[in-house]
């Protein structure tokens, strides 16, 4: 079985917060390798939206939104996750499982990092019905 790893994708003109921004991703989907996820996209984009990481265990697929800030004080990176926000990744999502995973579960966690801070990781953050 070949073991997906995460793989960078700014170009050279990206900005130090897009580098950042990926910088986070690839800590967040080592974690979730770690905990036994398997990595089945990254950087999903299609005309609704995207999705940070798209992984998989044993009970389905898990689209996983990472979310990084310097600090806790405009309410920490997990309250950045709006509700707007989350409509989004379930519409996007909905048309990744139909054209790719039809008979699929699926659920929706959030990787949250604050600072310097290990990963937290929220699984079933919100429901997508």
């Amino acid at each position: 079985m070949n073991e997906r790893h995460y793989t960078p994708k700014a170009s050279a003109a990206a900005t130090s917060r897009q580098l950042k921004g990926e910088q986070e991703e690839q800590i967040a989907c080592e974690f979730l390798q770690s905990k036994g996820l398997q990595l089945i996209e990254q950087n999903f984009l299609c005309r609704m939206g995207e999705i940070d990481l798209i992984m998989q265990d044993k009970t389905g697929l898990i689209f996983v939104e990472v979310r990084y800030r310097k600090n806790a004080q405009y309410g920490g990176a997990a309250a950045s996750v709006t509700r707007s926000k989350q409509r989004k990744i379930i519409r996007t999502a909905l048309f990744y499982q139909q054209k790719y995973y039809p008979k699929s579960c699926m659920r929706f966690d959030v990787i949250a990092i604050e600072g310097d801070n290990a990963p937290q990781w929220f699984p079933s953050a919100f429901d997508g019905f």
